[in-house]
């Protein structure tokens, strides 16, 4: 080892389950605006795809709570003295592993947003040709209201958080030499000092399969039932 670099510790940050609902979701976030902006006949097609946007997000939650340690909320989740602290240069070695305190703002914002997308669009009615599962369950003015946000205020959102994400990869790569985006296929990231790996084996996969599918099937139920 040279004078003045530092040993790499090759850690797992994100567990294959992660990545995959990372990628899918980016997928499902293109074919919504595709089928969405097309309308008409794609629009069958444009609520499949919101219920595997909803499948996907409701695994992210409760595979928040039980996976990797870097893909769970309490590795990421921090109080406003915390941000604040790093936003005034105050980095702790785990901020250089998952998501640190302004990506973490970033990701709950990404969630929070999409679950009221997909949410709204389950009410919505563009009195045309289509309209959500269930838009018969509450009142005109809730209909309104929910297709309202949904085709303007909501997706206007989106596409802000999503520039911003962008926005923020290009300025880690260009202005801090730091790509984002390989340990988001492979998973792995090298650090300075040794630090706690994500869990990955068959048995988290396997896991991570069932608690999808249960997922899946919920949502598939609650269409059905709306139905």
């Amino acid at each position: 080892m040279k004078n003045g670099e530092f040993m790499k510790h090759r850690i797992r940050v994100w567990d294959l389950p992660t990545r995959i609902f990372h990628w899918a979701l980016v997928l499902c976030i293109v074919a919504l605006v595709t089928t969405g902006e097309i309308g008409a006949d794609m629009l069958p097609w444009h609520f499949r795809v919101g219920y595997a946007v909803l499948s996907l997000l409701l695994f992210r939650i409760v595979w928040g709570f039980i996976g990797g340690r870097w893909s769970r909320f309490a590795s990421f989740v921090h109080r406003p003295s915390t941000v604040l602290a790093y936003l005034r240069g105050q980095v702790r070695p785990e901020h250089a592993v998952g998501h640190n305190p302004l990506g973490a703002g970033s990701v709950l914002a990404m969630l929070f947003f999409l679950l009221a997308q997909v949410g709204s669009g389950l009410f919505s009615d563009d009195e045309i040709t289509s309209s959500g599962p269930l838009a018969k369950q509450v009142s005109n003015a809730s209909v309104s209201l929910a297709t309202n946000y949904h085709a303007n205020i909501g997706k206007i959102i989106l596409i802000v958080l999503v520039l911003l994400h962008v926005g923020a990869i290009v300025f880690y790569r260009v202005k801090k030499q730091q790509n984002l985006v390989p340990p988001m296929l492979h998973g792995d990231k090298e650090l300075e000092q040794p630090m706690e790996g994500s869990r990955d084996d068959v048995g988290s996969r396997a896991l991570a399969a069932l608690v999808f599918v249960l997922c899946a099937a919920l949502v598939a139920w609650g269409v059905q039932w709306a139905g």
